[in-house]
């Protein structure tokens, strides 16, 4: 009965202190500059076709928050073996949560994505000048957060402008994102899988101002192709953790 009892409690704390209800993740306020992510089983896309670029949740797979966890654990713990800093305090897989340090974005919100291939929107928007699968050599853009506009790009020149990034920031922030993805496509690459593309995250530690990776890399984020057939998710995580 105490069990039942504190996990009520538990729960009620939890829902108390609920900060944001995202696609993926619900986020909820812990103390000493702390936060914990509810990773959900929600994946992004359109029309029950997954899409890690797109802004909108496109369906639910079940599992899909549990195996994203175990994926973004691995690589976060690897990343920090290699001396890049992440927001990554702790995971806990069976509640599918992750406890990170509290960051602060840039503006209201940045993602940054690095292409190997062209696919997906890099490929609707440039069809007319290369073909689906041509080599991108690490191609970094960045996008704001905004669903209303359907997270647009933008240059170096419009995010100093507009002062969410100053020009310093965003080379600092693209040479990081391609050390960091480099890490990623290699580890893949030990399991003969191919990294197309990939969005990260970037914010600054609030109690800090350090620059940390945030948010999360799995499935959901990425695109990965295997004798060059798509990957899905769940296969994936199978694929490359062995699960």
């Amino acid at each position: 009965m105490y069990i039942i009892f504190a996990s009520y409690i538990d729960l009620f704390l939890l829902f108390r202190n609920l900060i944001y209800k995202g696609k993926t993740k619900d986020v909820y306020s812990l103390e000493q500059n702390q936060v914990l992510l509810k990773f959900k089983d929600d994946v992004t896309g359109e029309n029950g076709v997954f899409d890690p670029g797109a802004n909108t949740v496109g369906l639910t797979i079940d599992g899909a928050g549990k195996s994203g966890l175990k994926m973004t654990q691995f690589f976060f713990e690897r990343l920090a073996e290699q001396g890049i800093a992440t927001h990554f305090v702790s995971a806990n897989l069976d509640e599918v949560s992750m406890v990170v340090k509290e960051a602060t974005p840039f503006g209201k919100g940045l993602e940054v994505i690095c292409r190997y291939r062209a696919v997906g929107s890099f490929l609707r928007r440039y069809a007319a000048y290369c073909q689906e699968g041509d080599a991108l050599d690490a191609f970094v853009e960045v996008t704001i957060k905004d669903d209303e506009r359907g997270d647009p790009t933008i240059s170096d020149d419009a995010l100093e402008l507009l002062g969410i990034l100053s020009k310093a920031d965003y080379q600092e922030l693209k040479s990081l994102t391609k050390k960091i993805c480099g890490i990623i496509k290699t580890e893949l690459a030990k399991k003969d899988l191919e990294l197309y593309d990939i969005k990260l995250e970037f914010g600054r530690d609030k109690a800090t101002g350090d620059l940390l990776l945030i948010d999360e890399i799995s499935g959901g984020n990425m695109r990965v192709y295997k004798n060059g057939s798509y990957i899905a998710p769940l296969d994936l995580e199978k694929d490359f953790l062995g699960a």
